[in-house]
C-alpha cells in the first residue's frame, strides 16, 4: 500500500503512544519474549512509520522483554530452485558463485517488510547465523533465542522458533495472518514422518573467514496450509484478537499454535515422498 493510500484510510495518524495503548490492551506487556511477524501498511499512517511501530514494540513489552523476528533473505539460495521470480539458466552458476556470503550484520531482508529491516538495523539488535532463515532478537534473551542457529537446522529444533517455544514465549502477528506465522514450521518439523520430502539447498557462508558454498538435505517445508492451521487455532479460543492501529492484531503462546500445529498436520496432510 502507498504512503497516499495509507492517509486516505486514516482518520487520524497512528502514533508511538497509540500503538503503545493498542499493543498494551492486546496483551503485551512488560517482559513478554515476543516474536513479531507484521505488515507496516496494515497499520494505516504512522507518523514516524517502521521506526515508531518498532519503539511502540520496545515500551511494550519494557526494558526486561525480549522482541524477535524473522530477518529471512530467501535469495541467499540456489537459483536454480527460484520460482518468485525465476531467473535464466544461463543465469544460475554467474549468480551461483559471485552473490555474496551471509553477514549477520549486513545481509538484508527479502520481502520481510519495513518493520523487520528497521529492527534489523537497530542498535544491540543479535541476529542468527542462518544464511536464509535467521531472526533477529532484542532484549535480555535475545542471544539465547538466536544463538548457535546452523545451517542445518534451518526452522527445525534449535531454531530461534524452538528456542521461544522454550522461553515460553508468544507471538504476534501484526497485521498478516497465520501464513506468515514461522512458528508453524516448527510444527512441521515436530511432525514430519520419517518418509517426509527432503530437499537440496545451499548458500554461501563465511567458513573460517572464507566464502564456501555450504549444502545440506533438508525437509521440504510447505506453508500453504497455514492459513487454515490458523484458522482452526482461532476457533480454540487460544489466541487474543485485537486492533493495533487499522491492523488486526493476534497474540498467542508460542507453544500453543506450535503444539496445534504439530496436531494437526498430523491428522489432515498428506506427507509425500515423491
Amino acid at each position: 500500500m502507498s504512503e497516499r493510500a495509507a492517509i486516505a484510510r486514516s482518520e487520524r495518524p497512528a502514533t508511538i503512544a497509540s500503538l503503545t495503548e493498542d499493543l498494551t490492551a492486546l496483551g503485551v506487556h512488560e517482559g513478554m519474549t515476543v516474536m513479531v511477524h507484521s505488515s507496516l501498511s496494515a497499520l494505516g499512517y504512522v507518523a514516524g512509520g517502521a521506526q515508531s511501530v518498532v519503539e511502540a514494540l520496545r515500551q511494550a513489552v519494557g526494558p526486561h522483554g525480549t522482541l524477535m523476528m524473522p530477518t529471512h533473505s530467501a535469495d541467499l539460495s540456489d537459483p536454480s530452485a527460484w520460482m518468485n521470480p525465476p531467473i535464466p539458466e544461463e543465469w544460475w552458476d554467474t549468480v551461483r558463485d559471485s552473490m555474496p556470503a551471509y553477514d549477520p550484520a549486513t545481509t538484508p531482508t527479502r520481502a520481510m517488510g519495513a518493520i523487520v529491516e528497521c529492527f534489523r538495523r537497530s542498535p544491540g539488535a543479535v541476529r542468527s547465523g542462518h544464511p536464509t532463515v535467521s531472526a533477529c532478537a532484542f532484549g535480555p534473551q535475545a542471544e539465547a533465542l538466536t544463538s548457535g542457529h546452523t545451517f542445518e537446522i534451518g526452522l527445525g529444533e534449535g531454531s530461534p522458533q524452538a528456542r521461544l517455544y522454550d522461553l515460553d514465549g508468544h507471538v504476534l502477528l501484526l497485521g498478516v495472518t497465520h501464513a506468515n506465522n514461522t512458528s508453524l514450521h516448527l510444527s512441521e518439523h515436530r511432525a514430519a514422518p520419517a518418509h517426509a520430502p527432503r530437499q537440496a539447498v545451499g548458500s554461501p557462508m563465511l567458513i573460517d573467514g572464507e566464502r564456501q558454498w555450504v549444502t545440506a538435505e533438508l525437509l521440504a517445508e510447505d506453508e500453504t496450509d497455514f492459513a487454515r492451521i490458523g484458522e482452526d487455532f482461532a476457533r480454540k479460543g487460544m489466541q487474543a484478537t485485537g486492533q493495533v492501529g487499522l491492523a488486526t492484531a493476534h497474540l498467542m503462546r508460542c507453544r500453543d499454535v506450535v503444539d496445534h500445529g504439530v496436531a494437526w498436520m498430523q491428522r489432515y496432510r498428506t506427507w509425500s515422498a515423491d
